[in-house]
C-alpha cells in the first residue's frame, strides 16, 4: 500500500511538469511546486498514520518521497538553465530638434575678422544695439563715378600703432541718437564681410569714432537676426585666436 501511495503522489507531481516538446522551455513556478510537494508529503504521512503501518515502513516511504522531491527539484533547475536568456533591446532616444536650427552661437565678446580692412578686432556682441558700428577716424565723404564714397582711418594694430586709410562705397546714411545727446548723429554706412571662427557673414557697419569705448567693433541685432544667437554668459566661444585672413 505504501508503494501505491508513493507512486500515485510522484505520478501526480510529474504530470504537472509534462510537455510534448522537449526543446520548448517549460514555465515553472518553483514556489508552487515546492508547496505541492509539501502538501503531498503531509497527505502521505496522514495516510500512513490512518493505515496503521509500522514506524519503519513510514520512514521508508517518507525517505523515498524525499528522494523524489530532490529529483524533481533538480529537474526544475535543469529546465531553468535550458530557458533562453532575456535580451535587453536598447531603444535610441529621439531628441527634439535644436531650437537654434542653422544658427550659430556667439558669446558676449568674440574675435571678428573684417575683410575690408584686413584686420581682426575683439568685438562686442550687443543685443541692446540695433545696428553695428566700426571705430573710424578722419571720415571724409567724396564722390566717385557718381556714387557716394567715404575715406576713413582705422587703427588696425591698436591705438599705439599708426592707423591705416581705407575707402569704401557708402551704402546709405543712418541717424543714431545717443541717450546722453539730444541731437542725432548722421553716419555713413558701408558693407562689410566678416568672419567669426569658421563662420562667414555680411553686414552693414556705420562709421563712428569709438576711441572712448572699449571695443573698436560692435555687432548689433541686425547682424544677428536669422543667423546667430547670443549666450551672454560666455565669451570667445570661437576662440581667442583671430580667424585666418580671407584671400580673394
Amino acid at each position: 500500500m505504501l508503494k501505491q501511495i508513493t507512486a500515485i503522489s510522484v505520478a501526480t507531481l510529474l504530470a504537472g511538469c509534462a510537455t510534448t516538446d522537449v526543446n520548448k522551455p517549460i514555465p515553472v513556478d518553483a514556489a508552487t511546486l515546492n508547496s505541492s510537494l509539501s502538501q503531498q508529503q503531509s497527505e502521505l504521512a496522514s495516510l500512513i498514520k490512518s493505515s496503521h503501518v509500522s514506524h519503519e515502513q513510514a520512514l521508508d516511504a517518507i525517505s523515498a518521497l524525499s528522494k523524489q522531491i530532490d529529483a524533481l527539484n533538480q529537474s526544475v533547475a535543469n529546465i531553468k538553465l535550458q530557458q533562453p536568456e532575456k535580451k535587453i533591446i536598447e531603444v535610441p532616444i529621439q531628441c527634439e530638434p535644436s531650437p537654434i536650427g542653422d544658427k550659430f552661437i556667439l558669446g558676449a565678446v568674440e574675435n571678428v575678422y573684417m575683410d575690408e580692412v584686413k584686420a581682426g578686432f575683439e568685438t562686442r556682441i550687443d543685443t541692446g544695439a540695433e545696428s553695428s558700428s566700426l571705430d573710424a577716424h578722419n571720415i571724409i565723404l567724396f564722390e566717385r563715378d557718381g556714387k557716394q564714397w567715404v575715406r576713413f582711418d582705422v587703427f588696425t594694430q591698436g591705438y599705439d600703432k599708426p592707423s591705416q586709410t581705407f575707402e569704401s562705397k557708402v551704402e546709405r546714411f543712418v541717424r543714431i541718437k545717443q541717450e546722453s545727446d539730444e541731437e542725432s548723429d548722421r553716419r555713413p554706412v558701408i558693407h562689410a564681410h566678416l568672419q567669426i571662427g569658421p563662420y562667414k557673414a555680411e553686414t552693414d557697419l556705420n562709421l563712428v569714432d569709438r576711441s572712448h569705448l572699449e571695443y573698436q567693433l560692435l555687432l548689433g541685432r541686425k547682424f544677428m537676426q536669422d543667423i546667430a544667437v547670443v549666450d551672454v554668459a560666455q565669451s570667445f566661444i570661437h576662440g581667442k585666436t583671430m580667424p585666418k585672413q580671407s584671400t580673394k
